[in-house]
């Protein structure tokens, strides 16, 4: 039976994987191609953990030589799905948990990196999916369309069309092609309303910033 994570037993450290431009939020998931030898050590020492948790975070850019600083929030997904390749790299999935807030990086003997976390603010990552009964999903479909075009991205409009309020943005926070600080404002949205408003200002950014491209 899976051990149950709740605000009371959620560890007080954690692995941390920096991965610039790569996004997870409480309730979706996130698949990853891992390969580099710092990372499978961390991933063989989360499968023997009873939480397997690891925190998704954006580094900051790097000022000097070594480790590039960290953005203060990140979201932990729990080890979820895993396989491994014939030629030794693995393929797994996380699933979003709880956003985070990092109190320091812990030093010591690991080759990957890990930080003492703070998850208190972050309640409703734990809770229920949320619901955005102020989204107009009329207007917003054809933005998005216009959007996906400009970018060459391709979807299933149906089921993104099916998809509940929280589902729908949150995989389109994810996914689509934001910069890594635009992700970090997505990431730290404080509810579902936020990140749709966010989500819509950077896709309505983009698209004028596409215009303004063509024109010049």
């Amino acid at each position: 039976m899976p051990h149950m994570l709740t605000a009371a037993n959620l560890p007080d450290a954690i692995p941390v994987f920096p991965l610039p431009g790569a996004l997870l939020l409480p309730r979706s998931r996130l698949p990853l191609h891992i390969f580099e030898p710092r990372y499978l050590a961390m991933i063989d020492d989360t499968l023997k953990t009873q939480d397997r948790l690891i925190g998704m975070i954006q580094p900051r850019e790097a000022k000097a030589e070594g480790d590039p600083t960290l953005h203060a929030i990140g979201c932990a997904g729990r080890l979820t799905g895993f396989s491994e390749t014939e030629d030794g790299r693995y393929m797994i999935t996380l699933s979003g948990v709880s956003r985070f807030r990092v109190k320091k990086e812990i030093g010591g003997f690991t080759p990957y990196r890990k930080c003492d976390v703070s998850w208190t603010g972050f309640d409703r990552d734990l809770g229920a999916a949320e619901k955005d009964e102020s989204f107009d999903r009329k207007s917003f479909f054809p933005l998005l369309q216009q959007f996906f075009e400009a970018e060459e991205l391709r979807t299933d409009w149906e089921s993104l069309e099916d998809a509940e309020d929280e589902l729908l943005i949150n995989s389109l926070s994810m996914l689509c092609p934001f910069e890594p600080e635009d992700k970090q404002a997505l990431l730290e949205a404080p509810s579902l309303v936020t990140r749709r408003e966010t989500l819509v200002t950077l896709i309505e950014f983009a698209m004028r910033g596409g215009a303004e491209d063509m024109l010049q």
